[in-house]
């Protein structure tokens, strides 16, 4: 769900500052929604992995939809990542504020679902969206 949040994020804002700056922002904001987590972590490791690859190769690496994807997941990085915990506490503020992070709510399989619909929309978008010349629909241009 990070990744195709902050795919979003990064259509609309359509800037590759927008979308690093507001990833995390959504990354938050999915949190906060009552949720299950996926069982797998492989999986979810894997579908992220995809998402992101997927949009480098469609849409460019440095595309603001991949910036976006990849700022709005970055944060889960230190659930398999050994990176530093200082007070033992994790560094993302969403994971280390207590009841912060909800379970219950919205299925795995309904965020997934959800998920591949937005990232494919995303993969399918051109954006921003330019409106056709008169000559590319066929209409002869005269120039004097």
């Amino acid at each position: 769900m990070h990744v195709s949040t902050g795919a979003v994020g990064g259509l609309l804002t359509g800037s590759r500052v927008g979308a690093a700056l507001l990833g995390p922002v959504l990354h938050v904001v999915c949190d906060r929604l009552p949720h299950q987590d996926i069982a797998s972590r492989r999986f979810e490791i894997a579908s992220g992995v995809g998402g992101v690859l997927a949009l480098a190769i469609v849409r460019g690496p440095f595309d603001p939809t991949t910036i976006g994807a990849v700022a709005s997941a970055a944060p889960d990085l230190e659930h398999v990542l050994p990176l530093p915990r200082p007070g033992g506490r994790k560094l993302f503020p969403s994971h280390r504020k207590a009841g912060w992070h909800r379970p219950g709510g919205v299925s795995a399989t309904i965020q997934l679902l959800v998920a591949g619909v937005l990232l494919g929309s995303v993969l399918a978008t051109r954006f921003p969206y330019r409106p056709p010349s008169e000559s590319s629909h066929g209409a002869a241009t005269v120039e004097t």
